[in-house]
């Protein structure tokens, strides 16, 4: 699933390509939005919100949100009128098409249209932003608070856990823990201090936005050898040699796989 970087790249690709433009095309390809005519409507702005993107919308028949989320397989294409797709017709979710632009958004984990007033119906559950405008104290403060309500959970798991703090995802959440010398098993309640829960979530906020305006994704400095265990399960610790470690974590049927170095991140 993509980091919250790269949903905050795909919104303000989406926001620059289509906000000021009426839609000539607005093609909902889902069954429940299937007959919805959006033709003629102004786009606004779309921004995200953790992992979830929202274009808003102004019609004749009122002010909509289209809400959207990536998923696993899920991505948005920008094309020239008539420029081929890149992939297959069946897998378009939303076709929105102005006369400058093409913006296709395929295999999509969720597509729904809700009135801008109620955006709070789709995404109210979403915790701090990461990438949110004006990040702040107050926010990691709030962060801290809500990863903090389930103390005995791994802190993996929390980092995940979208309803906490938003925008952190399997990556950044292995990079983070061996960053900061954390096994990625430890309960919350035991992050030692330092870094401690308000330490993790400012080193989360910094390397989201560190990385936000480019496509390779790096936490070590060194763009040629951009990430230290994550996706490198059997490989070498870039750091101490030692074979770097893979496995599934949090309860059954919502695993997660992470990497971890055993010498730098000790129980």
């Amino acid at each position: 699933m993509p980091e919250g970087d790269t949903v905050w790249r795909t919104a303000r690709s989406l926001h620059r390509a289509l906000s000021g433009r009426v839609l000539e095309v607005a093609d909902l390809r889902v069954p429940q939005l299937a007959t919805v005519d959006l033709i003629g409507a102004h786009v606004v702005r779309t921004r995200s919100r953790g992992k979830h993107l929202l274009t808003r919308l102004r019609h004749k028949s009122g002010d909509w949100t289209l809400h959207t989320h990536l998923r696993m397989e899920g991505s948005w294409h920008l094309l020239r009128p008539g420029q081929r797709w890149g992939r297959p017709a069946h897998q378009a979710r939303v076709v929105l098409g102005t006369d400058a632009v093409t913006a296709v958004g395929f295999s999509l984990g969720v597509v729904e249209l809700v009135a801008t007033a109620d955006e709070d119906s789709v995404v109210g559950h979403v915790g701090p932003d990461l990438l949110g405008p004006g990040w702040g104290e107050a926010d990691r403060d709030e962060a801290v608070r809500r990863l903090g309500a389930a103390p005995e959970r791994s802190i993996h798991e929390a980092l995940l856990d979208q309803t906490c703090v938003a925008g952190i995802g399997n990556m950044y959440a292995a990079e983070m823990l061996f960053l900061r010398g954390i096994d990625p098993t430890t309960p919350f309640s035991r992050v030692p201090d330092p870094p401690g829960p308000s330490g993790l979530v400012d080193l989360g906020h910094r390397l989201l936005v560190m990385n936000k305006e480019r496509a390779t994704q790096a936490t070590t400095g060194d763009l040629r050898q951009p990430l230290w265990v994550y996706a490198r399960g059997g490989q070498p610790c870039r750091r101490c040699g030692t074979r770097v470690e893979v496995g599934d974590l949090g309860p059954v049927g919502r695993e997660r796989v992470t990497f971890w170095c055993p010498r730098c991140q000790p129980r």
